[in-house]
């Protein structure tokens, strides 16, 4: 069953002009960001969207909960059409879905102590205030692996580790069902990495949660995820249950993210494919298939024609013209 259904949504920003252009009538650039993506979590699972820096995947995940207005498209939550909902509504909704930030030393306001950060969703959305809340924000702080004592400190006073903690329990306090997981590890070290993941796998049992996981990290998204998105220049280039996309990967987007992850020994090296060039300019897109610019299987209608997602496995999907034909990057580059 669908908790979260997403349909054709982009996100499009107008870009800026300088002085120069703006006193030669220069026009408007824009910048693309997210364009045209169809996705659904199912609730109770883990859905892991993996894509370069810079390919949209952060934007994505805030235009779903509305904190980057969409351009177009429709995100349905529980029934609920997010898009169409008036401020009240969305801010009855934004309790049940919730947002971890990726950097836990900016997203934390220095000026406020954790007992402040943690329970203003209790005060904005009216679940309690007073000693109530600072009851709640408690017990909250403890279930993530902090202290009671540690309620009136600053954001300065922790660890990398433990702000995020504090993020973590701020997304929490409001008992929320869906969770925007937004790289949440990739700032920290990677022992305490570790301890991040498992304490988001153990809330996610305990409390039944479903998390949009957004990571650049291909293992962490093997390790974590029931599902998998991969992204590439604002799109969704192929889909499918983990195992699938990982041991099967049909796209040579995907294929090229895989045989880049480090392994000890020659076997790896031998399959590996490097890709040419850097990931096209949102501002100034690629037709047609937009990886066809760094694809060495790339054909003439690649430069010309979107490819439409196929069926190539159980639930398993990917856009690419030469899906029918066979071939895969790992068996021409070895």
């Amino acid at each position: 069953m669908s908790l979260l259904e997403v349909t054709n949504l982009s996100k499009h920003y107008e870009g800026r002009l300088s002085l120069a252009q703006r006193l030669t009538g220069g026009r408007k650039t824009v910048v693309r960001a997210v364009n045209g993506v169809s996705l659904h979590v199912n609730k109770g699972e883990v859905l892991g969207l993996i894509g370069e820096s810079g390919c949209g995947k952060s934007t994505l995940g805030r235009a779903i909960l509305r904190l980057h207005e969409p351009t177009e498209g429709k995100v349905v939550f529980d029934g609920e059409d997010v898009t169409a909902l008036s401020p009240p509504a969305l801010k009855a909704i934004r309790r049940r879905m919730q947002i971890i930030f990726q950097d836990p030393y900016a997203s934390l306001n220095p000026r406020r102590t954790v007992a402040e950060i943690v329970g203003l969703p209790l005060a904005l959305h009216d679940i309690a205030s007073g000693d109530e809340a600072r009851a709640i924000t408690t017990q909250v702080l403890q279930r993530v692996g902090l202290q009671p004592d540690q309620i009136d400190r600053y954001p300065h006073q922790f660890s990398g580790g433990q702000r995020q903690r504090i993020g973590i329990a701020r997304a929490l306090v409001s008992n929320p069902e869906f969770i925007v997981c937004d790289e949440p590890v990739s700032a920290l070290d990677v022992s305490i990495q570790a301890q991040i993941i498992a304490l988001l796998l153990e809330l996610k049992q305990e409390l039944g949660l479903t998390y949009l996981f957004i990571s650049h990290d291909i293992s962490v998204i093997g390790y974590l995820s029931d599902r998998v998105a991969v992204m590439y220049l604002g799109e969704i280039v192929e889909t499918g249950p983990v195992a699938s996309v990982l041991d099967n990967p049909r796209h040579p987007y995907t294929q090229s993210l895989l045989s880049a992850v480090p392994e000890i020994g020659a076997k790896r090296a031998k399959g590996r494919v490097r890709l040419q060039g850097d990931l096209p300019s949102p501002l100034n897109p690629p037709n047609g298939c937009k990886f066809h610019t760094r694809c060495p299987l790339a054909i003439p209608i690649c430069q010309t024609v979107v490819p439409v997602s196929q069926t190539v496995g159980a639930e398993h999907f990917a856009a690419c013209h030469r899906l029918e034909e066979g071939h895969t990057l790992l068996e021409e580059t070895r």
